[in-house]
Parts: structure tokens; C-alpha cells; sequence
């Protein structure tokens, strides 16, 4: 079977997974879908590692190397408004990030490489992950359950919205970022709005500290370096009258290297320690480190890039999203590539009206299946890590 005939039965698969989506930790019927489909191929040793997951192992004629490839499996609580005619059938849950087509994607390359195994060296292990949406992710539970033991290398793709279909993109390097969150509640003391003096105001103090974290990124971050602060939420107060007793605010910080990850979370704390004393104000902090960046190892760079084509290769920037297959890398070495899915004009991740161009999943399916032979084929490969 070659792609070609394959892609028919992949479209159908992502689109049968796009109408039933399922959140973080439930992926229940999903996961079920995949292992049937898994099992129905014949030649794969298929397991399921937790209650949500499924990992299908094939192992070739000859001994050799081992190759993961992992999936995402899990949607968004978003209500869909793409108006395709597959749209989800789940009130409130969408497939908003293509997590439906890296499934699909994985599962065909799974039936592709498994009508080889006799021709291959060594083992492909097929990760179906949950949970990659919702800290702290399913693929810390995968590598406690033992799913990376044995592996010498680990690959994973994403289909990118922004990116034009017919065009991959493999970085060197930092591929996503660090993606943390934080929590602030400023503690005044309450009053009558009318006076204010007898008040500590901590909507005031907010203010300032708000603005004040803008110097995060502006004043103490060498220029060089790429760094996002955003406060996206707060909340205080009752009525316009009243000087509330506290007010709260929350956001994210986004950065590449563990250095500056580290210095920016003390810049927050003595901004808000400094901010708050000024004015007569207590302060509790709260932050929370997220996924850890995703750092391409440079020998698997270049593995996929030969398997993805010179003609279909971009430049493109690392993203400041988070992703959680930057933990499977704290075991293995691994490279995550971008597969284009459509272009300047369409709607992106997370949001309701997303949707994918279909013709991006042959792309996905050759490049993981012949990054597959490739690494398990070529001894000249030096060993990665």
C-alpha cells in the first residue's frame, strides 16, 4: 500500500475523530477508536499504557535502532463554528488544534510502515497521546508508564494553521517555548469610595503593577533574547462605590532558555514587591511552571528534513505556544516539526471557527513514515543525544 491509497481512509478517520472529540484525561472513546483501528492492521503489539492512551509497537525482521513517533489525541472546550459538515457533535468540545489529524496522520503511517515490518531494523513505537492541552500533560503519565524505555529517538509533528499547505517546517534549536502561568492578589485595605484616603486601594495598586510588568520584557530582558509577559485576566470589587479589600490578576510567561525562565519569575516577584510596599499594599504570588520548551536535537533536524523534502522546507520562527512533547525530550532526543495545513488567511488554533486543509495530511504521513526508515535504515546516522 502506498500513501495514495492510504489517504482516503486517513481523511476518514481524522473527520470521524473531529465529530467526537473528547477533553484532557476523557479521551475514552477515542482512545478505543484508535486501538481497533490499530488492531485491525495486524503485525502491531498494541497496549494501553493508561485508561486514555494507546501505544502500538512494531518491530522489524532485523535488530536495530528504536524510533517513537507520537500523537496528540485530545480536544479543546470550545463550541465549534467551522460549519463543516463533520463538525463536532459534542457540546462545548472541539478539535481546534489539529490534534484529530495528527491521529489520523499517525494511524496511517502506523498501517504504512506495518506492511514493512519485515523489511525494517528495529522498532517504531506508536505513541497515541492524551492530554497534551491540559497541564500537566499526558506524556509525563506515558513516561512514568515506561513507554520511552528502549528508545533512541523520539519525532513528533504539528499541523500549523499558519503555514502554507505543502510546506514543512523543521527547526533548529528552540522549537516551542516554556509556557508558565502566574497568580497575583494584591491586598489593600477596603473603604468607602468617597474616601479614599482611608483606604489602601489595591485596584490602584494593580494598575501600576500591571503596567509596571511591562518593563519585564522592555527594561530587563537582554534585546536579544525572546520573552512574553501578558496579564490576561483580573477581577475586584463589588459595587462602584467600594474600595474592595483585595483584587486579583493572572497571566503567562513565555520563554526559550531555563536562565531566563528563571530570572523573569524574580523580576515578577520583586516588581510586585516593590509596587505594592510603595504604596502600602501586601501582596501573595503564585506561579506555576508549565511545559518545558521544546529544544530540536540537530542530528534528527536533519533526518527530517531530508525525509520532508528540500522543495517543500520554510523558514519559520519558534512559537511561544507550549507543548507538552517537550517532555519526552527530559528522556530521548527528538525533533517536532510544523506541517503546513493553510495559509495567511485562516483561522487559528483555538479558535472556534478553526479548521484544517485536508491536503496537509499526506504531507504529515510521508514525512513521519520515511523520517521512520530512514532513521532505522541508515547506520551512517550517528547516534543522537
Amino acid at each position: 500500500m502506498n500513501i495514495e491509497e492510504i489517504v482516503p481512509d486517513a481523511v476518514a478517520w481524522r473527520r470521524h475523530l473531529h465529530a467526537e472529540p473528547e477533553l484532557s484525561f476523557c479521551e475514552h472513546r477515542t482512545a478505543a477508536f484508535v486501538r481497533d483501528v490499530l488492531e485491525s492492521f495486524g503485525g502491531l503489539e498494541v497496549e494501553s499504557p493508561t485508561p486514555t492512551s494507546v501505544v502500538a509497537r512494531l518491530r522489524g525482521g532485523r535488530p536495530g535502532r528504536t524510533l517513537a513517533l507520537r500523537a496528540d489525541m485530545d480536544a479543546l472546550p470550545i463550541q465549534e463554528e467551522s460549519g463543516v459538515e463533520f463538525a463536532s457533535r459534542v457540546e462545548g468540545v472541539m478539535h481546534a488544534c489539529g490534534h484529530d489529524g495528527h491521529t489520523a496522520s499517525l494511524l496511517a503511517t502506523a498501517r504504512l510502515l506495518s506492511g514493512m515490518r519485515v523489511e525494517l531494523s528495529g522498532e517504531v513505537r506508536f505513541l497515541f497521546q492524551h492530554a497534551e492541552e491540559l497541564p500537566p500533560g499526558g506524556a509525563t503519565e506515558l513516561i512514568e508508564a515506561g513507554v520511552l524505555k528502549g528508545v533512541d529517538a523520539v519525532v513528533g509533528c504539528h499541523l500549523a494553521s499558519d503555514l502554507d499547505v505543502g510546506k514543512v517546517a523543521v527547526l533548529d534549536g528552540p522549537c516551542t517555548a516554556a509556557a508558565d502561568t502566574f497568580f497575583v492578589r494584591i491586598l489593600g485595605r477596603g473603604g468607602h469610595a468617597a474616601f479614599p484616603h482611608t483606604a489602601i486601594d489595591p485596584v490602584a495598586v494593580a494598575a501600576q503593577a500591571i503596567t509596571n510588568l511591562q518593563h519585564v520584557v522592555a527594561r530587563t530582558t537582554p534585546p536579544l533574547d525572546s520573552v512574553v509577559v501578558s496579564v490576561t485576566r483580573i477581577a475586584g470589587g463589588t459595587a462602584d462605590n467600594i474600595i474592595p479589600e483585595s483584587t486579583e490578576f493572572g497571566g503567562t510567561v513565555r520563554t526559550y532558555r531555563k536562565e531566563l525562565r528563571q530570572s523573569t519569575r524574580k523580576t515578577i516577584d520583586r516588581t510586585l514587591s516593590g509596587v505594592t510596599a510603595a504604596h502600602g499594599a501586601t501582596y501573595a504570588f503564585d506561579y506555576l511552571e508549565g511545559y518545558a520548551p521544546v529544544v530540536n536535537d540537530p542530528t534528527l533536524v536533519a533526518v527530517v528534513r531530508e525525509a520532508a523534502g528540500a522543495d517543500r522546507l520554510v523558514d519559520y520562527p519558534p512559537v511561544m505556544a507550549g507543548e507538552d512533547f517537550s517532555s519526552y525530550l527530559s528522556v530521548a532526543p527528538g525533533c517536532f516539526f510544523f506541517v503546513g495545513a493553510g495559509g495567511k488567511d485562516a483561522f487559528p488554533h483555538h479558535h472556534p471557527r478553526f479548521t484544517i486543509d485536508e491536503r496537509a495530511l499526506p504531507i504529515g504521513i510521508e514525512t513521519m513514515t520515511q523520517t521512520a526508515l530512514s532513521f532505522l535504515a541508515d547506520t551512517k546516522i550517528p547516534d543522537v543525544g
